[in-house]
């Protein structure tokens, strides 16, 4: 089968590699689409802290957003799962530990992050292997791009759970990429003010399409300031932003993570009261975005760029964006496109 495979930073092959087996409970899934994440851009540029401190290493294949049908099972699952649509989570852990036992798998330490972390092979090729027990089922009525959505919406619902959104909340998001935008759609569906600062023009006006508050290049002073702020960026000097505008008793969210650390200063969270709260992944977050999704309270596909074949896959790591998409952040891949 067909595979993107980084081989070095910004080297990439597509290659052909052995088909995938399933092993006693495993599935194989046919890959309808996959995700390009800024995690994975982070590993094709070199700088993915993974790939520092032992977790990664090159050559590797990418991919962690997906969707398919599962075409083969292995002893001990359920053969009814043939046919089904799926995704997965990315985070596989251990099983066995306290933290797996008691539902925090996603930070299990001999976790394997698929197409990220420990050697585990990613969805940037035909066919997928994954453990059973790691799948999300996907309603029949999802097509395969919205469902390939379901995990970066899952992060962004933990970000905005996180943020304790609610009528009368006022809520600032900086960053207006995919995970930026989709936080902003949960916090608009629980009831709170939403307010957005980006650095893409395009991208700050798909935010006040989608029904922000505001959204704009420079921070909005709003009166009473913001209950809760976020950084949906990859740029380490926004967090001890964050920390001087939040009011006091209010809540910090990171989920953007720079190559460099975010200096924040302690004693000012202490004076002002303010819980911080570190979203890793979206494990915890799957069925809540299924179910927004399904419910039609969010519309993910607003931050859909399009979809292109595995051939334009190296450009667009390469920072060239193909010709004829729209303005939306997300770009998917249909490995057979």
């Amino acid at each position: 089968m067909k595979a993107f495979v980084v081989t070095a930073p910004k080297v990439f092959e597509i290659q052909e590699v052995p088909d995938p087996v399933a092993g006693p409970g495993e599935i194989v899934a046919k890959i309808e689409r996959v995700g390009v994440c800024g995690t994975d851009v982070e590993f094709f540029n070199g700088v993915m802290p993974y790939l520092h401190d032992g977790q990664a290493k090159l050559p590797m294949r990418l991919g962690h957003e997906w969707s398919g049908t599962v075409i083969e099972v292995g002893e001990g699952v359920d053969k009814s799962l043939l046919g089904k649509k799926v995704t997965s989570d990315v985070m596989m852990g251990c099983g066995n530990c306290s933290r797996c036992q008691d539902g925090r798998q996603h930070t299990c330490a001999d976790r394997f992050e698929l197409g990220i972390r420990n050697g585990f092979d990613g969805a940037m090729a035909e066919k997928l292997l994954v453990p059973a027990k790691f799948l999300h089922m996907i309603p029949e009525d999802f097509d395969f791009e919205l469902a390939a959505l379901v995990e970066p919406a899952a992060n962004a619902w933990r970000v905005a759970d996180a943020a304790k959104p609610a009528p009368g909340k006022e809520i600032l998001i900086w960053g207006t990429g995919t995970v930026g935008l989709l936080t902003a759609q949960f916090c608009l569906a629980m009831g709170a003010d939403v307010h957005m600062v980006g650095i893409d023009k395009k991208t700050i006006e798909l935010a006040l399409e989608i029904g922000v508050t505001s959204a704009g290049s420079e921070l909005k002073n709003i009166p009473g300031g913001y209950h809760s702020v976020i950084d949906a960026t990859f740029d380490s000097t926004i967090p001890a932003k964050l920390v001087d505008i939040v009011e006091p008793g209010g809540r910090i969210v990171l989920i953007g993570v720079d190559d460099h650390a975010a200096p924040i200063d302690s004693r000012k969270l202490v004076f002002k009261d303010v819980t911080v709260v570190g979203i890793l992944s979206g494990s915890p977050g799957f069925k809540e975005s299924i179910r927004y999704i399904a419910e039609g309270k969010i519309d993910v596909k607003k931050i859909l760029g399009g979809t292109v074949g595995m051939s334009a896959v190296g450009e667009i790591f390469l920072g060239n964006r193909p010709a004829g998409l729209s303005v939306g952040p997300k770009i998917l891949i249909n490995p057979r496109g």
